[in-house]
């Protein structure tokens, strides 16, 4: 224990979690319990983060998209004109949450393609706690409601272990998902360790930003009935306005005709919106135009109906979210604890996200896995756009303008589109300045030490038994006071996906590897990179490459970067995306490694696709092991994915059935001839892949007792996923419906299932096999 500057004990040596430490109590000897508190005067934190939220989107930075919450907070707070993350979301909040630099952390990318280099494995090490787990040791109440996407796949299982999740990472309650994205009317969520089920149907007007905030405030409420002088954390990470871009009836329309002028028009009306609220330089220029991306004068009338319509959504659903954080903040003042509270809100954990494409997407993982739709295809569905029947996403072109005056988009790590987010900061009892420009230099792996500093708590040495690795942020507390406090965060590299560059006292050099909205193209060689320079003390928006001008200043950032990135566990750089896990020699220790088969049992949580056997480009058998006694069954033997791609074996009446759902718009079905006879049965279905290649097709067969009765041949499948949210269900189909054959509320098996097997392949495609002998070559 030691004295801090507010004279109170606090905990340096953070020990197994516990409720009280006793007191000796001379004065009537006896021992008496009494809670272990933070220093006096330590505010309720409360921090908000959005997600694919570019620079130039909100209104509190000049964007086109209404954010009175934002605007709110700012006007009554400071506003941060040069905040930064990693270019993408694992890595940010694994860097936001713990102060230490991602690749620090084993969060080098996404936890989905974890590998086995320190830098890249998925696994936050002891020796890092996380904030909420030091605070939590301090005495304050700790939530977490939302997108967490730290828990490493492996560990999703019921085998464990679950030491990466949020129960596990300081928070005393969680309600909310693992992975990188949710249905926002369907989502897959956890309470705890728990499978939950949302409150309400979309049909009964369920959303989840909606939901998340209810549970934050629900929770507040209980922590400051029950012990109104214990202050609490509250980490509130929406999956929003991460894709699909889906939002509430109520907003459908409000930004309609808005975006008509195009993406290159927006870009001058949102830089002259940001010099005037001062969150730029008065001399910005626009940055280059990413080359590939068209312009808008070059597409067709269909091209553009499309794209404006999906940024109307979008913009719809950025307000639409930051009208839930406007909710939590009511509460707050309501309950007069606004003052008194810390508000941290990140406008985006990267840059606006390009993972749409040139044209947009009505179902984007199609997208993803290389199987765009037409504009043609999606004008069709026009108004189905943001509801519970469309998976959508806007065009990379709208991305660009989201990220403006900068260039690139998330992912890109190398250039500021991908990592200059908007940051506001609001704290009544904590900041006099109202309405104030903050224009220091920072990065997202500084917010743990702010928030520590804030509560007069002091970094840690040793939690729960284990050293800590130093702190790597530099708190931000130091400048809420003084606008022209000198930078202290002056060195920072950045790396995502081979994309990579440092910034130095103001120079930034830089490296764009690879092109985000081309996830399943092959990457170029690393020496094919031209590295750029800028000195952004006079540039703002990295406008002037300067390269070819000053060559020894670009050799020297090229050095420091090197240096830099052997200190965080940086090498070896690894440019591939779905590819990662597929080599064993490299792949993450996932519990599935080296296993073509499991049986799985209807008692069992959901296995998560990253989680589940790879169903992809292979052939395999799954076979359900039933009981069927005198009366008919229904429901769902198995199923994984749901409503925008996947496939679920499923009995309808007695009646055995197989749907494939390809991307959500091509549905094919075997039904067997009859019904399933009393007594033990097994119903099989079994894939022949053609091979040669990702996403061929081949031959599916259902057998009833081993004897086919079913024959149908595709001529294409899912190369490589169905989905980011939904699961492997067995007995059940959580989340959505593969197909509207499966009856609504989950359809779960009401006969005897004893067990499901899974045989898969190992047998990798062609392309698969070059992507790895690639990686090895470069890493050689």
């Amino acid at each position: 224990m030691t004295v801090n500057r507010f004279s109170i004990p606090v905990v340096t040596e953070v020990p197994q979690p516990r409720p009280a430490v006793f007191i000796e109590n001379q004065s009537e000897k006896f021992r008496q319990v009494e809670p272990v508190r933070p220093p006096q005067g330590a505010p309720n934190v409360l921090l908000v983060m959005l997600d694919d939220v570019g620079f130039g989107a909100s209104s509190a930075f000049g964007g086109p998209c209404r954010t009175p919450t934002a605007d709110r907070l700012a006007a009554h707070g400071l506003k941060y004109s040069r905040f930064h993350t990693t270019a993408l979301c694992s890595p940010t909040r694994a860097a936001t949450l713990t102060g230490r630099n991602h690749h620090s952390v084993g969060m080098g990318n996404i936890a989905e393609i974890s590998t086995s280099s320190p830098g890249y494995n998925g696994i936050r090490p002891a020796s890092a706690a996380t904030v909420s787990r030091v605070l939590q040791g301090n005495g304050y109440a700790t939530g977490a409601f939302g997108k967490m996407h730290q828990t490493p796949p492996w560990e999703t299982t019921a085998a464990g272990p679950f030491d990466h999740w949020p129960l596990r990472e300081g928070f005393d309650t969680f309600y909310g998902f693992l992975g990188a994205e949710a249905d926002q009317f369907a989502p897959v969520l956890y309470d705890g360790f728990a499978v939950a089920k949302p409150p309400r149907t979309p049909a009964e007007g369920y959303h989840l930003s909606e939901d998340l905030v209810d549970r934050a405030i629900d929770w507040i409420k209980g922590v400051d009935a029950m012990d109104p002088d214990r202050p609490w954390f509250c980490y509130l990470p929406f999956g929003a306005v991460h894709a699909p871009l889906q939002i509430p009836d109520a907003y459908q329309g409000k930004y309609r005709g808005e975006f008509d002028h195009g993406w290159d028009r927006q870009r001058e009306i949102t830089l002259a919106r940001q010099k005037d609220l001062g969150v730029v330089g008065d001399d910005t220029e626009l940055a280059p135009w990413n080359p590939g991306v068209p312009h808008w004068d070059s597409l067709s009338d269909v091209q553009r109906a499309v794209a404006a319509r999906l940024m109307e959504t979008y913009a719809a659903f950025l307000e639409h979210t930051d009208d839930q954080v406007g909710r939590m903040v009511d509460f707050l003042e309501k309950r007069e604890l606004l003052d008194d509270t810390l508000i941290i809100y990140m406008i985006g954990d990267n840059g606006a996200s390009t993972e749409g494409g040139l044209d947009g997407s009505f179902n984007y993982l199609a997208t993803l896995d290389g199987r765009a739709q037409t504009p043609e295809e999606i004008f069709e569905r026009l108004d189905d756009i943001g509801t519970a029947n469309s998976y959508a996403h806007y065009p990379t072109g709208w991305a660009v303008a989201m990220d403006t005056p900068y260039q690139w988009a998330k992912q890109v790590a190398s250039h500021y589109g991908g990592t200059r987010n908007g940051l506001v900061v609001h704290w009544p009892n904590g900041i006099e300045a109202k309405g104030e420009v903050r224009h220091q230099w920072h990065h997202c792996v500084d917010i743990t030490p702010t928030i520590l500093e804030a509560a007069g708590i002091p970094t840690p040495t040793m939690v729960d038994g284990v050293a800590q690795q130093p702190i790597e942020g530099t708190a931000m507390n130091y400048s809420f006071a003084d606008a022209d406090a000198a930078d202290r965060h002056v060195t920072q590299y950045f790396e995502i996906f081979g994309n990579r560059g440092i910034y130095d006292h103001g120079w930034t050099a830089v490296a764009m590897h690879r092109k985000p909205w081309e996830l399943m193209a092959p990457p170029p060689d690393y020496t094919d990179d031209e590295w750029e320079l800028y000195d952004t003390s006079v540039d703002w928006s990295q406008a002037r490459n300067l390269s070819a001008e000053y060559p020894e200043k670009l050799t020297e950032l090229q050095e420091k970067f090197l240096l830099e990135a052997s200190r965080y566990q940086v090498f070896p750089l690894d440019d591939r995306t779905y590819t990662r896990q597929l080599e064993p020699s490299t792949r993450a220790p996932h519990v599935l490694r080296g296993r073509t088969g499991l049986t799985l049992y209807p008692s069992m949580n959901g296995l998560i696709e990253k989680a589940a056997p790879r169903v992809f480009s292979s052939s395999y058998t799954i076979t359900a092991k039933i009981e069927k006694g005198d009366e008919p069954v229904d429901g769902v033997l198995m199923s994984i994915g749901g409503r925008f791609g996947g496939f679920a074996l499923y009995v309808v009446d007695s009646v055995p059935m197989f749907c494939y759902n390809d991307r959500g718009t091509v549905h094919t079905y075997l039904r067997s001839p009859r019904g399933l006879e009393q007594g033990e049965r097994e119903v099989t279905i079994d894939f022949a892949y053609d091979g040669g290649g990702l996403g061929k097709g081949g031959l599916f067969t259902l057998l009833v007792d081993g004897l086919p009765v079913e024959k149908t041949r595709v001529s294409a499948t899912t190369p490589s996923q169905f989905s980011l949210n939904e699961q492997l269900d067995v007995g059940v189909s959580r989340g959505t419906a593969v197909t509207d054959e499966i009856a609504a509320d989950g359809f779960a098996f009401d006969g005897r299932l004893e067990h499901v097997r899974i045989d898969v392949d190992s047998v990798r495609p062609p392309q698969e096999q070059e992507a790895l002998a690639r990686f090895a070559r470069a890493a050689h």
